[in-house]
């Protein structure tokens, strides 16, 4: 039959998760600890354990001397070859067993709190290093407690947090509810570790689709990007190389089965899912979906466009406080204006109308130049001779008068203004 402590260590080994040695190489610290506040800082002891006895040994050394001027540490010649070694010489250091029953209650329980301190310790290593290489996964947990705004979940042998700025503002929990969440963090702390959960991270959308979407995990399409707001809507970008697959359709799944698990999941968070295409302009259309687009004017320069879609089409593509038109751009990377076709028109025709007042331009030069990115009378203004004479049948001179003429329309008009 095992002896107790033994079967103590073992034990702790198994509900801790902690090796055997570390257990050993605890107990042992915290009895020389005990040793040493019952006989002295100064005393030369060590402690061993004795597995066959099942104890941790306690022994205090003492040199032998000739004239002993300090008990604690040396022993006479006579007495240590009557107590311990009848072959002991001077100058050996020899070693007696101490009973820990001897230590006293305080020495004990400084013992057993240095023992509970480094199991704590050792505990909060182990998670650690369990935790630091799962950043990005996913773990299920179950809400244990609320700390100050921060939500403590209970992983098993570890407990995670969610701070407040990771929860979807919408989503409320219970004590003993179970919940699903990112890794986004792993900190060594004062107190340990710490492992910080999400629900508001874009990579959480992005594991869920890899659970539920065989053929993301398996590597046949990826998902290029994602724009989130938790808790409203999420545009979600997806590509492949094999063109036996669509993926889109195989994220939503056989009549959206795997897209509504996802949704589930993020409590009713709506997601659209768009195909990714290196064409900025296909791109930005599929982004700015469920709008149909009529027609695109691209700015390589300052990576923007203007996107005119249909009147009855312009609320679609705005969303409800811009947030269709604002996620497309944070999942496309592109500056994106949305104007109604009526709008267009009218602009246009301002435009047209401003190009006119200058001599020599006529209806059909002012939509040639309005075609060329010159709306106005002030875009003429700002412009210099080379970008226009590259347009055909415009000439240097030509050129500068327009330039001339156009900048004192726009300095009349300023002028107006100011008055």
């Amino acid at each position: 039959m095992l002896p107790e402590l033994t079967r103590l260590i073992e034990q702790m080994g198994r509900d801790k998760g902690i090796d055997k040695e570390t257990i050993i190489e605890v107990l042992e610290t915290a009895m020389l600890t005990a040793a040493r506040k019952k006989l002295g800082q100064h005393v030369d002891a060590e402690t061993a354990y004795n597995e066959d006895a099942g104890e941790i040994e306690v022994f205090l050394f003492k040199t032998v001397v000739e004239k002993v001027l300090d008990p604690d540490t040396q022993i006479s010649l006579k007495d240590a070859r009557r107590d311990l070694d009848e072959e002991a010489e001077l100058g050996d250091s020899l070693g007696m067993k101490i009973e820990a029953s001897t230590f006293g209650r305080i020495a004990v329980q400084t013992a057993k709190q240095i023992i509970i301190q480094k199991v704590k310790d050792a505990e909060r290593d182990i998670i650690y290093e369990e935790y630091k290489d799962r950043k990005g996964e996913l773990v299920n947990g179950f809400v244990q407690r609320f700390e100050g705004g921060s939500i403590i979940v209970n992983l098993g042998r570890a407990e995670g947090v969610i701070p407040p700025d990771e929860q979807v503002f919408r989503e409320s929990y219970r004590r003993g509810e179970r919940i699903r969440a990112y890794i986004c963090d792993v900190k060594r702390v004062s107190k340990g570790s710490q492992i910080i959960l999400s629900r508001t991270h874009p990579g959480f959308p992005r594991e869920l689709f890899e659970v539920e979407v065989p053929e993301i995990s398996e590597g046949l399409i990826e998902i290029v990007n994602i724009a989130r707001e938790p808790g409203n809507r999420s545009k979600v970008s997806v590509k492949t190389n094999d063109r036996d697959i669509d993926p889109v359709g195989a994220c939503v799944g056989m009549r959206g089965s795997r897209v509504q698990s996802v949704v589930q999941e993020l409590r009713g968070e709506r997601i659209d899912i768009v195909p990714y295409s290196d064409d900025p302009v296909e791109y930005v259309c599929n982004a700015l979906s469920p709008a149909k687009v009529d027609k695109v004017t691209m700015d390589e320069e300052t990576r923007s466009m203007e996107v005119i879609v249909p009147d009855d089409q312009l609320s679609l593509a705005i969303g409800k406080n811009g947030q269709n038109v604002r996620l497309a751009v944070r999942l496309t990377g592109w500056r994106i204006d949305v104007k109604s076709e009526s709008v267009e028109a009218e602009q246009t025709e301002e435009g047209y109308k401003s190009l006119m007042q200058v001599t020599g331009i006529g209806e059909v030069t002012a939509e040639l130049l309005f075609r060329e990115g010159f709306k106005d009378v002030a875009a003429l203004s700002a412009a210099s001779p080379d970008m226009l004479t590259v347009i055909p049948g415009i000439s240097e001179k030509k050129a500068l008068a327009w330039i001339e003429k156009a900048g004192e329309i726009v300095d009349s008009e300023v002028g107006k203004e100011k008055a």
